[in-house]
C-alpha cells in the first residue's frame, strides 16, 4: 500500500502478522485407539473401517500386566508386579529373584537381567549396574550393589547379594529399594528407573520371581520451593510415616549377631559377639574400623567393660570372640546388657557406629532374648539385633576407651 509523503499508512493487523486469523472448525485429534481397531467375534472380525465400533462387540479381553511380563501371580490383597505404562515400558523391564531363609536370618536378592532400558549415553547405549537399599534405614548401611555392564540396554548380572540379620519384623515393616543408574566415569551416576517391593508379599522359604517394569523417581521439592501448604502437608506425611513405623524410631546403624548363655555350672554370663552386618561407614573411604564393646549396668565399680579386637576397613566384620559375667541369675535379672559398636580413630576420638541395650527395661527382640536366656539356663542363644543411633548416656564420656 502507498500513500502520498507525510499520510500515515494504515495497516490491517491480519495483513501485518500474515496469519489467517480463522483457520476453519477444529477438528478432534485421532485418539492412539483409531489406529488400534477392536476385533471381537464377527465374519469379519471387527472390520476395520473408521468410526466407533459395533455395539455387540465385546471389548478386547486383556491378560494382566502380571501374565503379560511373564511374573508370577500375585497373591490376593498383594501389590501387582508389573506395571502397563508408557512411561514405565519406556524405562525398561527388570528381572529378579527374592528369597527369605528365615532359618539362617538372610535374605537373597538375584538380579538377573533388564530389558530395553532406557538409552543414557551418546551412543544410545547404557553402562547400567543395579543397588539395593532396605528402607526404612540408613541407606549407605545397607547398600548393595551389583557390578556395571558395558556398552548395553539389555543387560545379564546374574548376580546374589544377601542381606544379614534380616528379621521376621523387618520382613513385615520393610521395603526393598531396587534401582537401576547409569554409570558415568566423567560426571555423576544418572538414575534410570527404580522398583519398591514390600517385603511382606515374600513367604519363608519360597523363591519369588518378579519381572517389572521400571518406575521413575519422584524427587520432592525442597522446601524452600514449597508453598506453605505443601511444606504443612510434606510435614504431615513425615510425621504420620513415623507413627506408622513406631514410636520412638531412631536411625539404623547396622546389625549385630549377639550370643547369650547364662552357665549355672560356672555361675555367670557368656557374651559372644559374633559379627555385625551392614555398618555405617564412619571413614571418608566409605569403610569403618569397627570394634565392639559391652558393660553390664549398673556398674558402680566400673569393672564390666570388655571390649573386642579392632577389624580394619569393613562394614560387615566378624569377631567371633566371648565374654564372661561373674554373677548370680537373681542379681542378673536386674542388670542391662550394654552393647555399643565404634570406628576406631588413630589420633582423635573413636566415632560412635550404633547400640543396643538388653535387659528387663528394653523392647521387641531385644527384651524377649534376655528373658529367653534367664529362663533357660546353659543354653546358647543367638539372636540378630538392630543398632540404633541412640547413645547410651554412661558410653558418651568413654568414646575414647
Amino acid at each position: 500500500m502507498r500513500g502520498r509523503r507525510g499520510d500515515r499508512m494504515t495497516i490491517n493487523i491480519q495483513e501485518h502478522m500474515a496469519i489467517n486469523v480463522c483457520p476453519g472448525p477444529i477438528r478432534p485429534i485421532r485418539q492412539i485407539s483409531d489406529y488400534f481397531p477392536r476385533r471381537g467375534p464377527g465374519p469379519e472380525g471387527g472390520g476395520g473401517g473408521g468410526g466407533e465400533a459395533p455395539a455387540h462387540l465385546a471389548p478386547l479381553a486383556l491378560a494382566p500386566p502380571a501374565a503379560l511380563l511373564g511374573a508370577t501371580t500375585p497373591e490376593d490383597g498383594a501389590e501387582v508386579d508389573s506395571y502397563d505404562s508408557d512411561d514405565g515400558t519406556a524405562l525398561g523391564t527388570l528381572e529378579f529373584d527374592l528369597l527369605y531363609d528365615q532359618a539362617s536370618c538372610t535374605l537373597h536378592c538375584s538380579i538377573l537381567r533388564a530389558k530395553g532400558l532406557k538409552p543414557m549415553d551418546f551412543n544410545g547405549l547404557a553402562d547400567p549396574y543395579v543397588k539395593l537399599h532396605l528402607l526404612p534405614g540408613a541407606c549407605k548401611a545397607n547398600k548393595l550393589k551389583t557390578k556395571t555392564q558395558r556398552n548395553t540396554l539389555n543387560p545379564v548380572w546374574n548376580e546374589d547379594l544377601t542381606y544379614s540379620g534380616i528379621t521376621d519384623d523387618d520382613i513385615t515393616h520393610k521395603v526393598l529399594r531396587i534401582a537401576v543408574c547409569d554409570e558415568d566415569k566423567l560426571s555423576h551416576n544418572e538414575f534410570i528407573g527404580e522398583i519398591r517391593v514390600p517385603l511382606r508379599r515374600l513367604k519363608p522359604s519360597q523363591k519369588k520371581h518378579f519381572n517389572i517394569c521400571l518406575e521413575r523417581q519422584v524427587p520432592l521439592a525442597s522446601p524452600s520451593s514449597m508453598s506453605a501448604a505443601l511444606r504443612g502437608i510434606s510435614c504431615y506425611l513425615k510425621e504420620l510415616e513415623q507413627a506408622e513405623q513406631g514410636p520412638g524410631l531412631l536411625e539404623e546403624r547396622g546389625r549385630i549377631l549377639l550370643s547369650l548363655s547364662y552357665s549355672s555350672r560356672r555361675r555367670g554370663l557368656l557374651v559372644g559377639i559374633l559379627r555385625c552386618a551392614h555398618l555405617a561407614a564412619m571413614d571418608v573411604n566409605g569403610y569403618s574400623d569397627p570394634y565392639v564393646k559391652t558393660y553390664l549396668r549398673p556398674d558402680v565399680d566400673k569393672k564390666s567393660k570388655h571390649k573386642t579386637s579392632v577389624k580394619k576397613k569393613t562394614l560387615n566384620p566378624e569377631f567371633n570372640e566371648e565374654f564372661f559375667y561373674e554373677i548370680e541369675l537373681s542379681t542378673l535379672a536386674t542388670k542391662t546388657l550394654e552393647v555399643t559398636v565404634w570406628d576406631y580413630d588413630i589420633g582423635k576420638s573413636n566415632d560412635f557406629i550404633g547400640g543396643v541395650s538388653l535387659g528387663p527395661g528394653a523392647r521387641g527382640e531385644a527384651r524377649k532374648h534376655w528373658s529367653d536366656c534367664l529362663q533357660q539356663p546353659d543354653a546358647a542363644l543367638e539372636r540378630w539385633h538392630t543398632l540404633t543411633s541412640e547413645l547410651p548416656p554412661a558410653a558418651g564420656a568413654l568414646s575414647l576407651a
